[in-house]
């Protein structure tokens, strides 16, 4: 079993999650995060941490996010390792509450802990 990011968090970012996590497997995008599945460790520790209910075990995750599993593992690969908690976007509490988002999503990679 791995946890993986889904939906709620395109626009978000909160980094709660990522400061309570004991193997830094949080990795940055310029407007979302992922989990890497091979550092994982299943502590489930960030699932309470996330404000906007991001993050699913992956036996858990609604059907409707299934393609965040692949994105989650294959943009682990692409982005830089994220170790620290940021602050989150300005807008954040608006698009916490946004439905279907999926198109807001940027693959683009964020900066990761250097800044």
């Amino acid at each position: 079993m791995t946890y993986v990011v889904a939906e709620p968090c395109i626009k978000c970012k909160h980094t709660d999650c990522v400061d309570v996590c004991p193997v830094e497997c949080f990795y940055e995008g310029e407007n979302f995060l992922v989990i890497d599945p091979d550092g994982c460790i299943d502590c489930g520790a960030c699932v309470p941490e996330c404000p906007v209910d991001a993050i699913f075990a992956d036996d858990d995750l609604p059907e409707k996010w299934s393609e965040y599993l692949e994105l989650n593992e294959r943009l682990s690969a692409e982005w830089p390792v994220l170790e620290d908690k940021k602050a989150s976007f300005p807008d954040a509490d608006h698009w916490g509450s946004v439905e279907s988002k999926r198109d807001q999503l940027s693959e683009n990679p964020g900066t990761g802990s250097d800044d």
